[in-house]
């Protein structure tokens, strides 16, 4: 699974959605919809301009989730 932290990072830097819409451009549609991780697909062109505009990496943004945690490491 992968988990998006824009709610997380907005939430610390106090920003509003509709504010980083203006600011960057993107719809605030998509915004919202990766801000309540209900985003299937996203163009690279709005990860670009988001960690822009939050000055983080993709990674800062992104993460991994393993879904099974009952595997154990070999």
């Amino acid at each position: 699974m992968v988990k998006c932290h824009l709610s997380t990072i907005m939430g610390e830097r106090r920003l509003k959605i509709a504010d980083v819409a203006r600011d960057t451009g993107i719809n605030r549609g998509t915004i919202t919809r990766m801000y309540h991780e209900e985003a299937t697909r996203v163009d690279l062109d709005v990860i670009e301009s988001l960690c822009t505009y939050l000055r983080i990496n993709v990674g800062d943004l992104y993460e991994i989730i393993n879904e099974d945690s009952s595997e154990s490491p070999d």
